[in-house]
């Protein structure tokens, strides 16, 4: 499965690796120079130890009588001082004439040749007399060298450590301020999905992403005139195609009010029914036409108790239902939402007739805005199930019902609401009752 990252994580990513690269490599080349003046200052000292010694010893053993054993120095520090340097005194043959007190009796592993010598345990440098008979030898341990390297590596790491995460934070605060316009531009590019096609303001862009946005808007302004074009069009091939059909039908009742004899009568009867069940379906198809034009799509309001309180009068006036329509009002006061009034018109006018439609006969039909500023539909009904539910939101789809209609009433509301940045919501049976079907409208924020 591909996984896309935004952009700010690819950078802190990117940039927190780096970094932490770059202080590891500083790290290692410090410890590397530090190792390097370290062995240059350790044998400093040691060749500065044995050359300082040679003297000391050569007159201490002109006056001594016994040769023959070695003499060991004892210290004159406490036991539990550390001692990081050892030396013996070693005559031509290579016996150990003289060693400190930590020294051990045998003989270093180095030649008695003056220069440094590198051993296993240690690094040794040996000072001679000027006749050559008495050689002073020198021995740091090479443990002790490791730990100083050590410990001077962890004294730069500790401090990287803390550092390392300081700058990450740092360099996240920088990404999230620079790429901040980034994110205001990615939001409001985000927003159209939800049928918003107005203009995106550039300011506070930088100039880096000002072309993007003036392509965005142009393509915004070329979909509105697209979409306006299209509404244009739907609702002059609405006003052709009704005009004949009404003609149509006129005509036929006329006729109707002339013809006496039952058989052309009965004819003539169908083909009056047949016109109003082509009129209905073509009212139904013209309302999909506009909705699939985006008529929902706008950048007006209205106001919801005034749309319904219309569209209630009129099915009370028109219908032969009208008193199974009991509407409730639970508003404070105007509720200002996104749209146009005649798509929100369109959505409650189907709503209103599947539930008049649909729902048991001679039972009430309540219609109830909420204090939150939504709408619920709630009819008497069988039960339905979920896949029902999903079912009956396709086009043509009508359920388990012998009433006339065409199955497009909700997928009509469906996609107008969408456009209005709203939602339906099916429900079945109704909350808290044993059968029913509800339908309800849910705004997003109202505009005012």
């Amino acid at each position: 499965m591909r996984v896309f990252r935004s952009l700010a994580g690819q950078l802190m990513l990117w940039i927190t690796a780096t970094i932490t690269l770059l202080w590891l490599l500083a790290v290692a080349f410090g410890a590397f120079v530090m190792h390097d003046e370290f062995g240059e200052i350790f044998d400093s000292a040691l060749q500065e130890t044995a050359e300082r010694l040679v003297p000391l010893v050569a007159d201490d053993l002109l006056r001594r009588s016994d040769l023959t054993t070695p003499r060991r120095v004892e210290a004159i520090r406490a036991p539990s001082e550390e001692e990081y340097l050892t030396y013996q005194v070693r005559d031509a043959t290579g016996r150990v004439l003289l060693h400190s007190h930590t020294a051990v009796a045998a003989p270093f592993d180095a030649p008695l040749k003056v220069g440094f010598w590198q051993s296993a345990t240690g690094r040794i440098y040996t000072a001679a007399t000027e006749d050559g008979e008495i050689f002073v030898q020198v021995k740091d341990s090479a443990a002790e060298r490791r730990e100083a390297t050590v410990e001077g590596s962890l004294a730069l790491l500790l401090p990287v450590l803390l550092i390392v995460p300081v700058t990450i934070a740092a360099v996240w605060f920088v990404v999230r301020r620079v790429l901040a316009p980034v994110e205001t531009l990615r939001a409001a590019i985000g927003e159209k999905d939800g049928g918003n096609l107005a203009a995106i303001d550039a300011a506070g862009l930088p100039l880096e992403l000002r072309p993007i946005l003036r392509s965005v808007n142009l393509l915004l302004a070329r979909l509105r005139a697209v979409l306006a074009a299209e509404r244009e069009f739907t609702s002059n091939s609405a006003h052709e195609l009704r005009t004949p059909i009404a003609g149509a039908l006129a005509q036929t009742q006329l006729l109707l009010a002339e013809l006496k004899e039952a058989p052309v009568r009965a004819r003539a009867q169908q083909v009056e029914a047949s016109l109003q069940k082509l009129t209905r379906l073509t009212e139904k198809l013209l309302q999909l036409a506009r909705a699939e034009a985006g008529i929902g799509v706008t950048e007006t309001t209205f106001d919801l108790a005034d749309v319904v309180g219309v569209v209630v009068t009129d099915f009370q006036r028109a219908s032969d239902d009208a008193g199974r329509i009991r509407l409730r009002n639970a508003l404070a006061g105007p509720s200002l939402r996104e749209g146009t009034a005649d798509a929100f018109a369109i959505v409650l006018r189907n709503l209103v007739e599947n539930a008049l439609l649909h729902g048991q006969a001679g039972e009430p039909v309540d219609i109830v805005l909420t204090p939150a500023g939504n709408l619920t539909i709630r009819n008497a009904a069988s039960p339905m199930s979920e896949a029902e539910l999903a079912a009956v939101r396709k086009r043509f789809s009508r359920g388990r019902t012998a009433a006339p209609g065409s199955g497009l009433g909700l997928s009509i509301a469906d996609r107008l609401l969408a456009q209005m940045r709203a939602s339906l919501v099916l429900t079945s049976p109704v909350p808290g009752q044993a059968d029913g079907f509800q339908a309800e409208i849910v705004f997003p924020v109202a505009a005012g």
